[in-house]
């Protein structure tokens, strides 16, 4: 047939191997031959080759039968098994804080950096692997944060830490070269590369269709591989070891069958609603699809937590649809199950066979079941899409790529082992300012972006790369220590201007560092200590503008008496703030008006007065026919040895010593103090004292009402007789 194109492909499964000769006539493709060999012993193992010897034989012997009936066969298609797909989560975070708003590349970057941590804990469970000895075959991204709190888009965003959680796949190298060299064994040159999972996935899910979110689970002997589509592109590839052989195995467990006879019966339960078996004893029986079910629940139940557990730890939510492929999707009961576990319409899940490849032409005998879905897809897959390796120089070193995807600068780089979160600067040194007493964190400036280039000119990470490609990357410059200056860490210089006793004033702030006067212009040291403070109260700016005098009017009246302190506040002065009475510690701000009222006076009166003392004593008596009172006084002030009148003032702080006159009785002489006496002018210079009308002397003692007289006789001639009255 003209333009007919023979393929010849190969999946090398855990089990068997099936060989499969395909012809391309005008993008149709026609099944000619299908050769199937089980291994004879337990030479593969999660999909990769641990024994190429016994691989290679059985590789020849396919090779061998389909050359008897097609004619020489040189070149091979194979695909690398899904379950080797290494499937890793990894977040990372960044401290963000303070600097500009996040672009696309510091995303990439962030990104990358959670790709090469995931590489780096994939290597960790594979001893003496490093982690550029894995591809990365596709990641994507769950979650972002800004400080903790999940968040849409990370692009100029600003907070103080942003991270990203990822999935990220890996195929290790030592699967595809131990391939290669079972196929060189064997006499055959790979002609074409792909994976397992975009094999299925190519002839199921077409391009078209990759905008939905679809999970493709091909359930085979030993394990299940899981691949997702989302956005039009492959987001996720996974692996659980339950498959088949579990089921299997629990119909032989339950029906005491050997393993072939077990899974001929799991077979038959797909097509039939009874089987009959003969069990190890030679018992036949026939039980119900039903029945069987039943017995080997528990089993069904783990293959479909596991598949269903993979399917959400890779999409992070049930995917709109799952279509099942291989042979271990016809497990009688999974499509319903499965549906059931992630919460779909029972529609949602169905098992897609070979008859849903569109261009597919199949021979009658062919059977056509899900099992050779991947088998066909190699081949066509492998044509269609193949994986090729590139070759590109990361800092003048060869880099080989598997191109599973369009490869990017950032794969270039991940493939040479260049740690992504060392590429950028480093931040300068901080330093530590002490402002008013709270200490302020002044950061250095930021590290510079790495320097990458590709053929000599720049580069972003996701710019696509070709084989030959030339990339250079240097580390971003390390940022320089932190500089500052006094006025960088105040954003207003602040003043106060307000009025006291009817004159204004304007308060600037006062500025030290390290207690010396400082100037805004000055540069700081680390450690350096500031303090920029414009006075607050009313006494700090009495203080600050020496008003001191006036400060002092406002202090409390107290002074000393007998040696014990004694403050009389209606005697102090008073601080008035916009017309209301405060103290001197009251917070004055600007604009205000302050008003100082200075103390009363204290006499020596007022201050007997208000200590509830008497100063002195008094009687009253009758003196010349007129009532007088006789006064005098009993205690005695005096300040600093010196006696004190009472009209004399005393000053706060003034120390007062009080003391007690001696008590004695009033005397006539006591008159004298009170009255003046005038003699009269036709006296003979004598003259008599009187008491209640008997004649006294100047100390005799006196009483309260006594009757108190001085009689000066006239001057005569002759004798003549006194009369007192």
């Amino acid at each position: 047939m003209d333009g007919q194109k023979k393929l010849f492909a190969l999946d090398i499964g855990t089990r068997t191997v099936v060989g499969i000769i395909l012809e391309e006539d005008g993008g149709q493709y026609h099944v000619k031959d299908i050769v199937i060999r089980e291994h004879a012993e337990r030479a593969m193992l999660d999909g990769q080759i641990h024994d190429v010897p016994a691989v290679s034989k059985i590789i020849a012997e396919i090779r061998d039968e389909l050359e008897v009936k097609h004619g020489p066969l040189k070149k091979v298609c194979v695909a690398a098994a899904g379950r080797a797909l290494k499937t890793e989560r990894s977040e990372i975070s960044v401290s963000i804080k303070g600097k500009p708003m996040m672009q696309k590349q510091d995303i990439l970057h962030l990104e990358l950096s959670a790709v090469q941590q995931a590489q780096a804990i994939a290597a960790e469970k594979q001893a003496a692997e490093k982690s550029f000895y894995y591809y990365c075959v596709g990641y994507s991204v769950l979650y972002y944060r800004l400080d903790g709190e999940e968040i849409g888009s990370l692009i100029d965003q600003q907070g103080d830490e942003a991270s990203v959680e990822i999935i990220a796949t890996f195929l290790p190298k030592v699967v595809v070269e131990s391939l290669i060299s079972a196929l060189q064994r064997a006499g055959l040159e790979m002609e074409a590369l792909t994976l397992e999972p975009i094999a299925a996935i190519n002839v199921l899910i077409p391009p078209s269709m990759r905008r939905l979110n679809v999970a493709l689970v091909d359930i085979g002997a030993g394990t299940s591989d899981i691949a997702i589509t989302d956005l039009g592109t492959v987001t996720a590839f996974g692996m659980v070891p339950v498959a088949g052989d579990e089921i299997t195995e629990a119909i032989s467990d339950q029906l005491l069958l050997d393993f072939p006879l077990a899974e001929k019966a799991k077979r038959d339960l797909h097509q039939s609603n009874t089987i009959t078996v003969t069990d190890i004893l030679g018992f036949q029986s026939e039980i119900s699809k039903e029945e069987t079910i039943e017995k080997i629940s528990r089993a069904l139940e783990r293959l479909t937590n596991s598949i269903c557990g993979e399917i959400l730890r890779l999409n992070n939510r049930p995917p709109k649809a799952v279509m099942l492929a291989g042979g271990g999707s016809l497990t009688p009961g999974l499509p319903e199950r499965i549906a059931n576990r992630l919460g779909l319409p029972a529609n949602r899940v169905a098992i897609r066979g070979i008859d849903a490849i569109s261009g597919l032409n199949l021979p009658d005998y062919t059977n056509q079941g899900p099992e050779l879905v991947t088998p066909i897809g190699i081949a066509i897959a492998a044509k269609k899409a193949p994986v090729q390796y590139c070759t590109v120089y990361v800092n003048e070193q060869p880099v080989r790529l598997f191109e599973v995807k369009d490869l990017t600068v950032g794969d270039g780089l991940l493939a040479a082992g260049i740690k992504m979160n060392k590429l950028y600067g480093k931040p300068g040194l901080a330093m530590i300012i002490n402002l008013n007493g709270q200490n302020i964190t002044i950061p250095g400036s930021h590290g510079e972006a790495p320097v990458i280039t590709r053929n000599s000119f720049p580069s972003a990470l996701d710019e696509e790369i070709k084989s030959g490609d030339i990339l250079t990357v240097s580390k971003g410059r390390d940022g320089l220590p932190a500089e500052v200056c006094v006025k960088d860490l105040i954003d207003e210089v602040p003043e106060k201007s307000i009025t006291i006793n009817g004159k204004q004033y304007t308060i600037h702030p006062a500025l030290t560092c390290n207690e010396k006067a400082a100037t805004l212009e000055q540069i700081l040291a680390d450690r350096d200590k500031i303090e920029c403070r414009v006075p607050e109260t009313a006494e700090d700016i009495l203080k600050y503008l020496d008003l001191e005098n006036l400060l002092n009017e406002l202090k409390p009246f107290r002074i000393s008496i007998n040696k014990k302190d004694t403050f009389l506040p209606r005697h102090s002065g008073k601080l008035f703030k916009n017309g209301l009475e405060v103290n001197c510690h009251s917070i004055v701000d600007d604009g205000d008006s302050l008003q100082i009222e200075k103390g009363s006076t204290l006499t020596v009166k007022e201050l007997a007065r208000i200590k509830q003392l008497a100063l002195q004593e008094s009687i009253p008596v009758i003196f010349n026919g007129k009532k007088i009172e006789l006064s005098r006084g009993i205690l005695e002030f005096q300040r600093e040895g010196i006696v004190l009148n009472e009209d004399d003032v005393i000053s706060a702080g003034d120390a007062i010593a009080i003391l007690e006159k001696p008590r004695t009785p009033f005397i006539f002489q006591d008159i004298f103090s009170h009255v003046n006496i005038d003699m009269p002018a036709s006296s003979s210079g004598g003259f008599i004292l009187l008491k209640n009308g008997e004649k006294t002397s100047f100390h005799e003692p006196v009483a309260p009402g006594d009757n108190l007289k001085i009689v000066w006789p006239a001057i005569t001639n002759k004798p003549s007789t006194l009369k007192y009255s």
